[in-house]
């Protein structure tokens, strides 16, 4: 039985939109586009057209090893 993509939780997706990681990391959506604006840090996420999207587990890693935003 394969699973429907949009009934799995923020923790199991590989991928978040900006909306799922402004719950998921507690960070307002401002703060996450200044982060990807940042060409040191665009290893954390990718764009689908005009769409930001964060790589979930490469941003934990990243929140991880600073001490502020």
């Amino acid at each position: 039985m394969s699973e429907d993509i949009n009934f799995l939780k923020p923790g199991e997706k590989y991928i978040l939109t900006i909306s799922e990681a402004v719950v998921y990391f507690g960070i307002s959506s401002k703060q996450l586009r200044r982060i990807a604006h940042n060409p040191e840090r665009q290893e954390l996420f990718f764009r689908n057209g005009k769409k930001l999207l964060i790589k979930r587990s490469a941003f934990e890693r990243f929140l991880d090893g600073i001490s502020e935003l």
